[in-house]
């Protein structure tokens, strides 16, 4: 069993992370940080607690995330892609009613109950991953045993601009920081979650025989993602579910192979966050604790199956 603190925005594959996370058997969701990315703040702290509503695990605490990157700059959002409110065609219930929501200090509270028994894992921007090291130093996440991140594109196109994965572009600042202080990262990069492509057919099957309680969201959520994605990437055969395959791999640990590289994020310009390895044959040796793990290939089709029998049914039973 892993606990996991999630660090999401609430986009269509950000939730299908949550949702996933929250049926996994062998995951104990201790906590989820959302903030803006795909759609605003406050939108995701909504679609948070919906989806907690749904699961029945109203217990695990919301905790409110950044508004924009630590720049300053505006945020972009992708309603297009996402839908107007995050989650595709579906609108979630306008009164959910009371719903307590955190601030940023119990992240550090979450951190010291599971003392060396705490995976990280984060799926959307990592302003909220940053936060931490610039309130409490460099030992934030000292006792935590790994970092799940989804992030980065390296040696092939960004998803933004040319070079530059969506999560990176965001708030390079942020990612960078992260990169550099936390220590046993494991990165998703666009070189796998880009293949992380769910069939149409494993939805519909999905959305006929899946006995779990997001049985309902699945096939509008995932069919308004993929419409985006024909638009943008004609012939494609089917939506990536980039954040999926970040827990998927925690939980199957022959599904990803990584390479241990130093990583680092540009900040400015033309590039503005590229992420960038050494990747010689014979790379500048580091210090093994500065070495990151970045996430190379990946079993497509194991990650596939993972993913239709998580979401078959209701396999974990909670109080």
């Amino acid at each position: 069993m892993y606990n996991i603190l999630l660090f999401t925005d609430s986009g269509v594959d950000d939730s299908l992370a949550l949702m996933y996370a929250l049926l996994h058997p062998e995951l104990n969701v201790v906590g989820v940080v959302t903030g803006y990315g795909n759609i605003t703040k406050e939108q995701a702290i909504n679609n948070t607690a919906y989806l907690l509503q749904l699961g029945g695990r109203e217990d695990i605490p919301i905790i409110a995330g950044a508004s924009g990157p630590l720049s300053g700059e505006l945020a972009t959002f992708y309603p297009e892609i996402h839908g107007p409110e995050g989650l595709g065609p579906i609108r979630p219930p306008e009164d959910l009613g009371e719903v307590e929501v955190y601030d940023i200090d119990k992240i550090l509270d979450i951190v010291n109950q599971y003392h060396d028994n705490l995976v990280i894992v984060g799926v959307g921007r990592q302003t909220e991953l940053a936060i931490p090291f610039i309130l409490y130093g460099e030992e934030a996440f000292k006792t935590v045993s790994a970092v799940y991140i989804m992030g980065g594109a390296f040696l092939v196109p960004g998803n933004v601009t040319a070079e530059a994965e969506a999560n990176f572009y965001a708030d390079p600042i942020a990612a960078n920081q992260v990169l550099e202080k936390a220590r046993n990262v494991f990165l998703h990069p666009l070189n796998i979650t880009n293949k992380a492509i769910i069939p149409p057919a494993v939805i519909d099957y999905l959305a006929q025989n899946s006995q779990s309680p997001f049985k309902d969201l699945i096939k509008p959520v995932y069919d308004y993602y993929f419409d985006a994605y024909k638009k943008n990437v004609p012939g494609i055969q089917g939506a990536p579910l980039h954040d999926v395959i970040t827990l998927s791999a925690l939980v199957n640990k022959n599904l990803v192979k990584y390479l241990p590289r130093r990583v680092s994020v540009e900040l400015f310009g033309r590039a503005r966050g590229k992420s960038m390895a050494d990747f010689r044959p014979k790379p500048e040796q580091e210090p093994e604790e500065n070495l990151d793990w970045i996430g190379m290939e990946a079993d497509i089709p194991a990650f596939i199956e993972d993913f239709t029998l998580v979401f078959m049914g209701d396999t974990k039973a909670k109080s």
